[in-house]
C-alpha cells in the first residue's frame, strides 16, 4: 500500500530506540505468541490483522506466525516511522518462514523440535499455544465480509494457499481514520500506542473505523509496571527501582500535558472501548516471568529498561540516584548491573478488547 507523510506526537526518537524495542520483543516473545494465539482463535479463516503502531515487530511476528500455522491470512503493519516499518516487516517475514519451516520439519513425528531464541523449544511453545486456543474453545468468530482493498482477491488466493500476505503503511493514525489507510480488518491490534496519541478516545474511535462488522479491537494499555531489580542493591538508598518508576510516571504525565492538542481521558480502558461503540468489552493479562539468574536476552532487556527509566526520569530523581545509576550502567564499574546474578524480569501484558457491532 502507498505511504503518506507522517510523524509522532511525543518527541521520542523511535528509530533510535529500535535496539531497545527489539530487546524487549525478545524477552516478550513467548507472551506475544500466547496473546496472538488467543486473539486469532476468535477470527474466521484467512483473517486480516492490522498491527497499528507495529514498532519493532514483536507482535507483528507473533501474528504472522500464528496466521501461517492457521493456513494463511493478511497482516498489515502501520507505523509513522519508516525505520520501524522496515524492522517490523523483516521480523514478520522471518516469523512466517520459521513457522512454515517448523510445519514442514515436524511432518516426521520422530523429527526433533528446533530451538527458538528466547522462547524455549518449539514443542513447549506449541503446548502454550494450544492451551491458549483451548481457553477460547467455542468463542464466536468474526464474520468475513467485503474486503474493499484493491488487492483483496489476490490476498484471498494467497491465504487459501496457506500463505501470509504482509503489507505496510506509513501513517499517523492520529491524523486520519484507520479505515482510510487499510482494508477492512477482522482484528485491529494496538500495543502501547494509544497513550502516545493526543486524544486517546478519538484515537480509539479512529481504530474502530477499520473493523469489519463483528471485528475485534485489542489494545495493550495500563499494564502494571515491570520489576527487574532487588530492593536493596548494596549501594545508595534502597528502593531505587521504585523511585525510578515513580519518576517515570511524572515524566509520562508531563509528556501527555506537553503534547499539542492533548486531551485527558479520566476513565479506564474498558470504558474507553465502550464509549467507542464496542460491545462484549473485556480484558485479560499474560505474565512475563523470567526469574533470576537471567539469560543474556533478559539481562540486556533489564539494562535497556533501567537506562530508559533513568533517562526519562532524570530530572525527577536525586543527584545521589543519578550517580548510582551511572555506576550501575557502566560496564567498567564493579557495581555494573550486567554482572549481577539477581536481576530478573517480572511483569504483565494486559489486553483490553471489544467487538464492533
Amino acid at each position: 500500500m502507498t505511504g503518506m507523510a507522517a510523524h509522532t506526537h511525543d518527541d521520542i526518537d523511535w528509530a533510535e530506540r529500535i535496539p531497545a524495542l527489539r530487546s524487549a520483543d525478545r524477552v516478550h516473545a513467548r507472551t506475544h505468541a500466547e496473546i496472538a494465539a488467543r486473539l486469532v482463535s476468535h477470527l474466521a479463516d484467512h483473517p486480516v490483522v492490522v498491527d497499528a503502531g507495529s514498532g519493532a515487530g514483536g507482535m507483528s511476528a507473533a501474528f504472522a506466525a500464528e496466521l501461517a500455522r492457521r493456513g494463511g491470512g493478511t497482516i498489515v503493519l502501520v507505523d509513522a516511522v519508516p525505520e520501524l516499518l522496515d524492522v517490523a516487516e523483516t521480523a514478520a517475514k522471518a516469523a512466517v518462514e520459521r513457522a512454515q519451516s517448523d510445519r514442514t520439519g515436524r511432518t516426521d513425528p520422530d523429527a526433533p523440535a528446533t530451538e527458538t531464541a528466547g522462547t524455549g523449544s518449539t514443542g513447549q511453545q506449541q503446548i502454550a499455544l494450544e492451551q491458549a486456543r483451548a481457553e477460547l474453545a467455542g468463542a464466536a468468530t468474526a464474520a468475513t465480509v467485503g474486503r474493499g482493498h484493491p488487492g483483496a482477491e489476490a490476498v484471498a488466493s494467497a491465504a487459501l494457499a496457506g500463505q501470509v500476505s504482509i503489507e505496510r503503511v506509513r501513517a499517523d493514525v492520529a491524523s486520519a481514520e484507520l479505515a482510510q489507510l487499510v482494508q477492512p480488518a477482522d482484528l485491529v491490534w494496538a500495543a502501547s500506542m494509544v497513550h502516545h496519541l493526543p486524544d486517546q478516545q478519538a484515537g480509539i474511535a479512529g481504530l474502530v473505523t477499520a473493523l469489519k462488522p463483528h471485528g475485534m479491537l485489542a489494545l495493550v494499555e495500563g499494564s502494571p509496571p515491570t520489576y527487574c531489580l532487588p530492593w536493596d542493591l548494596g549501594i545508595g538508598e534502597p528502593g531505587l527501582e521504585r523511585r525510578l518508576l515513580a519518576a517515570g510516571d511524572r515524566w509520562f504525565q508531563r509528556m501527555r500535558a506537553d503534547m499539542p492538542g492533548s486531551v485527558r481521558m479520566p476513565y479506564g480502558w474498558n470504558t474507553a472501548l465502550a464509549k467507542a461503540g464496542l460491545e462484549r468489552v473485556g480484558s485479560f493479562s499474560r505474565l512475563v516471568d523470567l526469574p533470576a539468574p537471567s539469560d543474556e536476552a533478559a539481562r540486556n532487556y533489564v539494562l535497556e529498561h533501567i537506562a530508559w527509566l533513568a533517562s526519562a526520569g532524570d530530572e525527577f530523581v536525586t543527584q545521589e540516584d543519578r550517580d548510582i545509576l551511572r555506576r550501575l550502567l557502566d560496564p567498567e564499574d564493579r557495581e555494573y548491573l550486567g554482572n549481577r546474578e539477581d536481576i530478573y524480569v517480572l511483569g504483565t501484558q494486559t489486553v483490553h478488547f471489544g467487538w464492533r457491532r
